[in-house]
């Protein structure tokens, strides 16, 4: 059985499937971690979230920052953006599966045989792997509960700006899931600016690179993750046991999947069109 991490789809079915015929993949065996963001943008938003929905055991994904927005279309009735091409999927009639699936799925997956992490975005310099998960499923557990419209309803937002152990409520569940699903860069605090998404040079001298922190609590273990398509190194190489997968495909870049079970990593990835105009340093 082999074992992928792919990277961010964003509704980019055609060539999902092109890149997994490229693998070889099978799906009676084989199975697929995908880093979060499988639908929006891209044309195919619908057909992606099926096929890995129909893959089951087969796939295991954690949700991104453009699927924790389609949740909050479908059942918090937030306003559809004018890039979103989610319409389809609220319009489907298999919707309310789909929908239910995806918020049943993780915001942080370990896998203990492995030790290996799969996230979105990152996670705070400040946070363990263990204290990672841990604080994942506080999120999760509201996400899977009645109470998970009220989740969207406050989800959106850049404040608070420092954690603290002692936040509670809608500002601890927000600070969590943008650390997760929407960091990049933060400041030699740990205080997060999650409005600069440029390559690793573009940012103002005080901001870092989250897996490139001095004294970050996660830097001896293995953790794959998505979300910043701007990286140069995304789908070649690893920086201090991260591997940033997410090479924008969307945008006219690439689409990579990264076998895992072997060693080292090997890396397969197919040209993509681009779905939408590329802009490498505006996304």
């Amino acid at each position: 059985m082999a074992t992928y991490a792919i990277g961010d789809v964003q509704g980019c079915f055609d060539e999902l499937k092109a890149l997994l015929a490229q693998i070889n993949f099978n799906s009676d065996r084989d199975q697929l971690w995908f880093c979060g963001d499988l639908v929006n943008r891209g044309p195919k938003s619908l057909e992606t979230l099926r096929y890995i929905h129909s893959l089951e055991d087969n796939a295991i994904t954690v949700l991104g920052n453009h699927d924790l927005h389609l949740l909050a279309i479908a059942y918090a009735h937030k306003k559809l953006g004018k890039k979103d091409t989610l319409y389809n999927i609220l319009q489907a009639d298999d919707a309310a599966k789909l929908l239910n699936w995806l918020r049943h799925q993780p915001l942080a997956f370990h896998d203990k045989k492995r030790k290996i992490t799969l996230l979105h975005a990152g996670t705070h310099p400040d946070w363990s792997i263990k204290k990672t998960l841990k604080l994942a499923r506080e999120v999760e557990q509201v996400l899977q509960s009645d109470n998970h419209i009220n989740f969207y309803k406050h989800m959106y937002g850049d404040k608070p700006f420092i954690w603290n152990n002692s936040l509670s409520g809608w500002s601890r569940y927000r600070f969590i899931t943008n650390i997760l699903t929407r960091l990049r860069y933060c400041d030699e605090q740990g205080k997060p600016a999650l409005n600069v998404k440029g390559a690793p040079g573009s940012q103002a001298d005080f901001l870092f690179p989250w897996y490139e922190m001095a004294k970050r609590k996660s830097q001896h273990d293995t953790i794959i993750f998505g979300h910043w398509s701007t990286l140069p190194h995304a789908g070649l190489t690893s920086i201090n046991n991260t591997y940033a997968i997410d090479s924008g495909c969307l945008w006219g870049g690439m689409l990579t999947a990264m076998r895992i079970d072997v060693e080292p990593f090997e890396y397969t990835r197919l040209n993509c069109p681009g779905a939408q105009t590329p802009q490498r340093n505006i996304r």
